[in-house]
């Protein structure tokens, strides 16, 4: 899917899951973009996605594009961080983090690649 804020346009790829494919029915999406802690970034979602399928994980990496469930939120994770109950993790970016490293609030537009 190709992402794009401010003056940044990138791309991630989406695992095969339930909570990916419900995100990816979605699209196109106009949301907001915005710093959370230190090591993400965070867009809410006009609708909660689907759990089905989803559990805990490892490997956790900056690239990293996943769901916050309880929150109802995208967190694109440019930093270090570690799984927490209720994290979804739906695919990865597939260049560098730099993009995220922009701070402040912008509009955000996700949408399908084909």
């Amino acid at each position: 899917m190709r992402i794009a804020f401010a003056d940044h346009v990138f791309t991630a790829t989406l695992y095969d899951s339930p909570p990916a494919r419900d995100l990816w029915s979605m699209l196109p999406l106009e949301l907001e973009i915005d710093n959370y802690a230190n090591n993400e970034k965070i867009a809410y979602l006009p609708r909660k996605l689907t759990e089905e399928g989803s559990g805990s994980f490892s490997n956790e990496a900056p690239g990293d594009l996943c769901y916050y469930a309880p929150w109802g939120n995208l967190a694109f994770f440019y930093a270090g961080y570690r799984y927490s109950a209720g994290l979804i993790r739906l695919g990865r970016l597939d260049g560098g983090v730099e993009p995220l490293l922009t701070r402040g609030q912008f509009p955000l537009r996700i949408e399908r690649l084909s």
